[in-house]
């Protein structure tokens, strides 16, 4: 294949792989099926649980992060049916987990498989801490940035072509850069999503802890406290989830919009208020 013939085709999949991001309608480059990476995501998470220690449901911060992600993922669904987005969510099964082990670091899966460090408890201090993290990594997969990033680059390292090509001739490589993209693993970092990702998802997370009933304030003093940071050892989740002065305006800027969404009544944010429960989407089909 020619050079003209191959970067024709990379133009063509640029207008033809192009979708829009929820809320922010930004255009993205995204060429790989969602079911895949569900797919890919749910075999990566599964590995990971077998190979590390889960707490224990009934253990006070395992209660509080399926708490939090309850509402949370009660409140995606719902600003999904808002939007006329709920297709989005077919490959989704939620699921959240807290694991033993000391790195700071967070991540959601394509599909909802959403796990959280035991080391990222002391920065996030309180549930309405958790729901920021937790919120903002769901964003990055509802926003489909892992996708996005992927897309990139397969395009600029294996000539655009499909993922269940790059599976089959480079297998290793391709589930390298996955788990990469989504932040398992060693190689944490080196494909660190780009300021335009982080911002949207900054916004939609707000959102979403919002509609579940967690002051979207509380991002700001989390982020405040993170960008405050100093010295030689920032944890990895501050080094691929870069904090700045400049961030801190945006979510400053954002956070009347996100105030509008706020439900300080959301179901499950108290006793005596019913519990959402997240209308029932389709479970991921594995080949």
């Amino acid at each position: 294949m020619t050079k003209k013939v191959s970067a024709f085709l990379v133009v063509v999949l640029l207008f033809t792989a192009c979708s829009l991001v929820p809320f922010t309608n930004r255009r993205q480059f995204k060429m790989l099926p969602e079911s895949m990476l569900a797919n890919m995501g749910l075999t990566a998470y599964n590995e990971f649980l077998s190979t590390n220690l889960v707490i224990p449901v009934n253990h006070p911060n395992a209660t509080m992060i399926n708490a939090v992600g309850d509402r949370l993922t009660g409140a995606v669904v719902e600003f999904m049916t808002n939007y006329n987005l709920l297709s989005r969510l077919n490959n989704y099964a939620w699921e959240y987990h807290l694991v033993e082990n000391d790195d700071v670091n967070a991540w959601c899966m394509p599909g909802g498989k959403i796990v959280v460090y035991t080391g990222i408890l002391p920065f996030t201090k309180d549930e309405a801490g958790a729901a920021v993290v937790m919120a903002h990594e769901i964003a990055h997969a509802i926003a489909n940035h892992g996708n996005e990033r992927m897309s990139q680059q397969l395009a600029l390292t294996m000539g655009a072509i499909g993922l269940d090509i790059a599976i089959s001739q480079k297998p290793q490589e391709t589930r390298d850069l996955f788990m990469t993209v989504y932040g398992v693993g060693g190689t944490l970092g080196t494909l660190a999503y780009s300021r335009q990702f982080e911002y949207e998802a900054d916004k939609l997370g707000m959102i979403f802890m919002a509609m579940a009933g967690y002051n979207p304030e509380r991002a700001l003093s989390f982020w405040d406290d993170i960008a405050a940071l100093k010295g030689p050892t920032i944890p990895t989740f501050m080094s691929t989830h870069p904090s700045s002065a400049d961030r801190v305006e945006a979510i400053t800027k954002f956070m009347p919009e996100a105030m509008k969404f706020y439900n300080p009544d959301a179901p499950g944010t108290n006793p005596t208020t019913p519990k959402r429960v997240p209308l029932k989407v389709k479970k991921i089909v594995v080949p």
